[in-house]
């Protein structure tokens, strides 16, 4: 049995699916982190991020694999606490807060996106292992809501000046962490169920044909050119998102 959406929702859920797929075979976190406020314009945010978690599990095993090995523990163990943590306080804001309430932390999050990869150039200075905590508990945060962790989790490993394939397997596997994290309190929560697995399953086609495009297209389409579409569709689905909750 399927959730019994609409024409229009099930058109966002496809392409929010594709979308995350690009992301993770090709641009390292890009669209991936519109998924669930796209979603989220037509169906209940947690419920969005509830139908993505399982395909974010299974496209992280292979990620993980390919990975494995080449991250830096110390960097991992620097941030798991962080990720625990804020995937307690993303728990506890499901909780208490209604779904407009989430849209509007949504909204939030995707104009932080917005400035984040505006500015990120900039916040390239070397920074202390101190910051690994805060940078955590943000990851876990976000990550909870909207599986859009890459900002606060970039904005200290990028000045920690990691080789280039250290620094993308320990993101990896810290995504896979935190994702792995999320499991219980999503079935606890009820975001995770039957139904919503059903969806999940019907929809790995998509994400692998997204997948598949991401490595296809990270050597043909110009990054400048790709990062400033992400920055613009945050933008215009961020607006969307706190005015539909106001």
């Amino acid at each position: 049995m399927l959730p019994d959406y609409s024409v229009l929702a099930w058109g966002l859920i496809i392409a929010s699916t594709f979308l995350t797929g690009v992301s993770k075979g090709g641009f390292a976190g890009g669209f991936g982190s519109i998924s669930v406020p796209l979603m989220a314009l037509a169906i209940g945010p947690m419920e969005a991020a509830g139908l993505l978690l399982p395909l974010l599990l299974v496209m992280d095993i292979f990620a993980v694999k390919a990975w494995r090995g080449q991250h830096d523990r110390q960097e991992l163990r620097r941030l798991v606490p962080g990720l625990v943590l804020g995937v307690a306080i993303g728990t506890g804001l499901v909780g208490i807060l209604e779904e407009d309430h989430v849209r509007l932390l949504l909204g939030g999050v995707s104009l932080l996106f917005v400035a984040y990869m505006l500015v990120k150039p900039v916040a390239s200075k070397p920074i202390r292992t101190f910051w690994a905590w805060p940078a955590g508990i943000g990851v876990g945060i976000t990550s909870f809501l909207a599986h859009a962790g890459a900002p606060p989790l970039n904005l200290y490993l990028v000045p920690r000046r990691l080789p280039k394939s250290s620094y993308l397997a320990t993101a990896t596997m810290a995504f896979a962490a935190v994702n792995v994290l999320k499991l219980p309190p999503y079935l606890w929560l009820g975001e995770i169920n039957l139904i919503s697995t059903w969806a999940s399953l019907i929809l790995v086609p998509v994400a692998w044909l997204g997948v598949r495009s991401g490595l296809w297209l990270q050597s043909r389409l110009d990054e400048q050119f790709f990062y400033r579409l992400v920055i613009l569709a945050m933008a215009i689905v961020g607006v969307q998102l706190i005015i539909k909750a106001i």
